[in-house]
């Protein structure tokens, strides 16, 4: 793994993140009926750049987003910014979602981890604690949404660390082509995945400038998932296949766990 990234790298990480996830994975519309069901202040651990919690807070949710990377929060208060986004909806804190206890512990409705940041942890006991945080911040028949990604066989025989062109993109900012090239490594023995991004930018026939992104996440299953929501004491409600809630059984790419805290 490379060493962690100093700030002027961080900053360009995190704003070519956001050209990478720019399409709507799918999953903004779950989190909007979730939080319309849940009808009460939002938590969302791992908030990053705030792909999902901008949305939310411009709709007129009360959302509390908590995050470790300052460049990401950074991202997050300029969207929020020139999205119109009130002050008093979004509240942005730098923070583990490990061990982060907020003062108003106990009163949210809605408490969720996207996009497979939950695999982001090193460790089964810091996933453990991530849920537990989650559950620690509800209120009585609060929601905890938690969704991540299950590759399949096909997918994991691929991640012999070949590398593939993902794609090309202008970066709206700058006008800039970035071409992204990824390459993955599964081993078997750590149940673990390790994503090296590179990002090339430049003008055409101009000499690119490289940033490269590592991130290696540790997998588990929807029945791990499952039980470590129990022993965070939530009520499991159900464990789907999909952001459409589809039943959850073989072939499912994905596991999203939705649970109440009693």
């Amino acid at each position: 793994m490379i060493a962690p990234p100093d700030p002027a790298t961080a900053a360009a990480l995190a704003r070519l993140y956001d050209l990478d996830v720019g399409d709507d994975p799918g999953d903004l519309d779950l989190y909007r009926a979730l939080a319309d069901r849940a009808d009460g202040p939002i938590l969302e651990l791992a908030v990053g750049s705030g792909r999902v919690a901008v949305p939310l807070a411009r709709q007129g949710f009360d959302l509390t987003g908590i995050d470790r990377d300052p460049a990401m929060l950074e991202r997050a208060r300029a969207r929020a910014t020139a999205e119109g986004v009130p002050a008093d909806r979004l509240t942005l804190r730098e923070a583990d979602m490990r061990d982060v206890r907020l003062p108003d512990a106990g009163r949210y409705a809605l408490a969720y981890l996207a996009l497979n940041s939950l695999l982001l942890l090193p460790t089964r006991e810091d996933q453990r604690a991530a849920i537990r945080t989650l559950a620690d911040h509800l209120a009585p028949s609060g929601l905890a949404v938690v969704d991540v990604w299950l590759p399949d066989a096909d997918d994991l025989g691929r991640y012999d660390g070949r590398v593939i062109l993902e794609w090309i993109r202008p970066d709206p900012a700058s006008g800039d082509l970035v071409t992204k090239t990824g390459s993955a490594v599964h081993d078997a023995a750590t149940g673990t995945i390790v994503l090296t991004a590179t990002f090339d930018e430049s003008g055409q026939g101009a000499p690119p400038v490289r940033w490269i992104r590592q991130d290696r996440l540790r997998l588990l299953s929807a029945d791990e998932l499952r039980i470590f929501a129990e022993e965070a004491g939530l009520r499991v409600e159900m464990v789907a296949g999909g952001y459409d809630l589809e039943e959850f059984g073989p072939g499912a790419e994905r596991a999203v766990l939705i649970a109440e805290r009693p």
